[in-house]
């Protein structure tokens, strides 16, 4: 198991002398011992992950070796050409996008991509966009929207770039742009949160006709560590803000936040990327099958309408003259 989380350290030796007995020479009481403990092994790793905590599955949505936008791409789409620059300024390697063919049908694909080793890291900038990344993503739904094609959207950033710089190219503007046009779009956008979805850099380019989830994705307004410093002065009680936020699939499908949850393989998408991309295409088969026959205005009117309900508030009495 690697990069193994300090949550499936019994899951790891479990494995470990499973990998040991494999190694050894057959025998009958051999491969029984070996068939009792693969029973084992797969009873615990059903309980494990069966119960996860909020802050394990953040750490699952967090993991390094977990898939993100262009492996999906890889996978899922057929030609698929990226696509650069927002015209006004340059080109943001923190959101990849273009247009590519999913089971034949044309799409624009657009999604957050965070970067394996410590140069692509640095290089995508840890998946944080700056404007120009939103502005880019603007322009391929647009170009979207003139050819009448979907918006297929994949959702993994910590948040939008927070930088002095990003700040004076209009980050606030670019984001509230993208929500706008998004909203008044007219053409389908499945978007989908396969790690993070971190406030308005996630929000950015997930305003969908269908929001889904991965199972242990998660989508907040704020990281758990961030919530818990400004609540108590401390990130370390991140596991706490983590249980409190609601921030996973579960709690968001609930709440009427998404309005599906992707499951993911045994342990996580990092565990097996075909199978996490095989149940992801089926999610994304079946979402734009319903969405395919509507009208760009009944697209615009169901999204106004998801957005509007979200949310639950009560309105306290107004209080008599006089009292």
């Amino acid at each position: 198991m690697p990069d193994a989380l300090d949550f499936e350290q019994p899951l790891l030796e479990l494995e470990t002398r499973l990998a040991t007995l494999q190694a050894q020479e057959d025998s009958p009481r051999l491969r029984e011992e070996i068939t009792k403990l693969e029973e084992r092994l797969e009873r615990q790793r059903q309980k494990t992950y069966a119960s996860l905590t909020p802050w394990q599955r953040t750490q699952l949505a967090r993991h390094p070796k977990r898939p993100h936008a262009r492996d999906y791409i890889r996978v899922l789409f057929d030609d698929f050409i990226e696509l650069h620059g927002d015209r006004l300024y340059g080109d943001d390697a923190a959101i990849v996008s273009g247009l590519a063919r999913f089971e034949g049908q044309g799409v624009v694909v657009i999604g957050h991509q965070k970067g394996r080793d410590t140069r692509e890291k640095i290089a995508r900038n840890f998946g944080m966009p700056h404007p120009e990344g939103y502005r880019k993503a603007l322009r391929l739904m647009q170009l979207a929207e003139k050819f009448g094609k979907p918006v297929l959207t994949f959702i993994d950033t910590p948040g939008a770039y927070p930088g002095l710089g990003a700040e004076e190219r209009g980050q606030a503007e670019a984001i509230a742009r993208n929500l706008r046009e998004m909203a008044g779009l007219r053409t389908p956008i499945v978007a989908v949160v396969t790690g993070e979805g971190g406030s308005g850099g996630a929000l950015a380019i997930g305003m969908g006709n269908r929001v889904l989830m991965l199972e242990y994705a998660i989508y907040s307004v704020i990281s758990p560590e961030g919530c818990a410093a400004i609540l108590w002065g401390d990130a370390a009680r991140a596991p706490d803000a983590a249980e409190s936020m609601k921030i996973t699939a579960p709690d968001l499908v609930r709440l009427g936040v998404i309005d599906a949850i992707v499951p993911e393989p045994v342990g996580g998408a990092h565990r097996d990327w075909d199978g996490a991309a095989a149940h992801l295409r089926a999610a994304l088969r079946s979402h734009l099958g319903d969405l395919a026959s509507k009208s760009g205005d009944a697209l615009v009117a169901e999204r106004y309408e998801k957005f509007r309900r979200m949310g639950a508030f009560e309105e306290a009495s107004r209080p008599r003259a006089g009292l």
